[in-house]
């Protein structure tokens, strides 16, 4: 009996993951758009609130699966009194900042879909380095910049108020694969992103309906 579940349970698996690159192969054999955009992304440090900012930029098939590169950086003050000897030979507490900024790869994919309703699983890997800096009175000293892999997988739920526009938001779990005691302490963390979205490409194919652009690409679709 046992033999028998587990052998349905390969079968399932197989089943699933062939009609995953079936759908996978559909959408990578589209026409596909160009997704750039900014974003912030909110989370914690040092038990504060901090914003991480971002540029991506890269391809999107049918809306669907999303994939690209991008960069953030930590876009908050964080940081940890240090006693320092200071430029002039005095002994003294300053803040000693937290600073960081990695290259990502990024992918989401949609798994279901309404006509105002989508659900997708976007997922980011990041290399970079961070390192710490605080002012001795007369320049900013930095520590050695240290190698930073990170790590967010997540789910996005999404609401379309118009073809054009839109709400939506990310919470993922941020992790630093290099976990150090230090970084383990200051980067991991829940993320959370809201998001305000506007589709330029749906505002042209309603403005210019029988444009080539358009017609090639368009209409303007839920």
């Amino acid at each position: 009996m046992k033999i028998s579940l587990f052998i349905l349970f390969l079968i399932a698996t197989v089943q699933v993951k062939c009609q995953w690159l079936d759908t996978l192969g559909i959408l990578l054999n589209s026409q596909p758009s160009i997704d750039a955009r900014l974003e912030s992304r909110y989370s914690f440090l040092n038990h504060s609130a901090t914003e991480v900012s971002g540029i991506r930029l890269g391809l999107s098939f049918k809306r669907k699966l999303r994939a690209g590169i991008g960069y953030s950086w930590l876009d908050t003050p964080v940081s940890d009194k240090k006693l320092i000897r200071d430029a002039y030979g005095i002994s003294r507490v300053t803040d000693d900042y937290l600073k960081f900024g990695y290259v990502c790869a990024y992918a989401d994919f949609v798994f279901h879909k309404t006509q105002r309703w989508q659900l997708s699983v976007p997922i980011q890997l990041g290399i970079g380095s961070y390192w710490t800096q605080y002012n001795n009175g007369l320049k900013i000293i930095e520590s050695r910049k240290r190698l930073l892999l990170i790590y967010e997988p997540g789910i996005t739920i999404q609401f379309k108020i118009t073809r054009w526009c839109g709400l939506g938001m990310d919470v993922c779990g941020r992790l630093a694969l290099r976990n150090t005691k230090y970084v383990g302490e200051k980067l991991n963390s829940f993320v959370l992103a809201p998001k305000f979205l506007i589709w330029f490409d749906q505002i042209f194919y309603i403005i210019a309906p029988k444009s080539k652009i358009t017609q090639k690409f368009g209409p303007a679709y839920w």
